[in-house]
């Protein structure tokens, strides 16, 4: 027969465990360490808007010996400041799925990193592509390879970038001048693996999905 086991032996048994349990897992650490491995310490940033207006000139030409001579504030980060920055550290390749594309800044750091040779593709709006000041036509004459959501009954409402496949970069903020320095928005900027995939897969399949290609065969059929 088992014997009873009172409440008080039940937490004495529970309390063992418990130490048990944490000194593993400190002498594991304590392992990890010894033998070179370190935890990894992934990006999670937050940023919010509206942005103050500063220099930004800097993050263009970092390696410049004289100060520039523009009249806004220098040296100061901003939201819009580490947006930027974080765009330009792309090295390999930039997607870009955006509502609304009309600031001259972001434009610039999208046409830097493809002169730099960085592969930039666009996902936009139908509608919005052609509203004043936009800068996807900008973009595309200079050879950016851009996409408009083909449907004319749904708006590709989408602001997010890609940056080398494992930086996302999203939130409520359109890339509009208004956006930046007038409304209260969001961005997080994160290289968690597990938000970073479901983004790579949606933007894969708006591209694929609005193919001009794809859809001139269809309408040959």
């Amino acid at each position: 027969m088992f014997r009873q086991v009172s409440f008080k032996e039940l937490m004495k048994v529970f309390g063992v465990g418990a130490v048990a349990l944490v000194l593993g897992v400190e002498w594991l650490d304590w392992l990890m360490r010894r033998l070179g491995f370190r935890r990894v310490s992934r990006l999670k940033e937050v940023l919010f808007f509206p942005s103050p207006q500063t220099c930004v000139e800097h993050l263009f030409t970092p390696a410049r010996s004289f100060p520039c001579a523009c009249p806004l504030p220098h040296g100061t980060e901003t939201s819009f400041s580490r947006l930027l920055g974080h765009l330009l550290s792309a090295c390999v390749s930039l997607d870009l799925c955006v509502f609304s594309f009309s600031h001259v800044e972001l434009s610039r750091v999208v046409l830097h990193l493809h002169n730099r040779g960085v592969t930039v593709r666009v996902v936009t709006d139908r509608d919005y592509m052609a509203i004043t000041g936009t800068q996807i036509g900008t973009l595309r004459r200079a050879g950016i390879c851009v996409r408009h959501e083909m449907s004319s009954a749904v708006h590709m409402h989408h602001k997010f970038a890609l940056v080398d496949g494992r930086k996302l970069i999203t939130g409520s903020l359109n890339w509009t001048l208004t956006a930046v320095q007038s409304n209260k928005e969001n961005v997080m900027v994160t290289e968690e693996p597990e938000l970073v995939r479901p983004y790579l897969k949606e933007f894969q399949k708006l591209w694929e999905a609005n193919d001009p290609a794809n859809h001139k065969q269809q309408a040959a059929k």
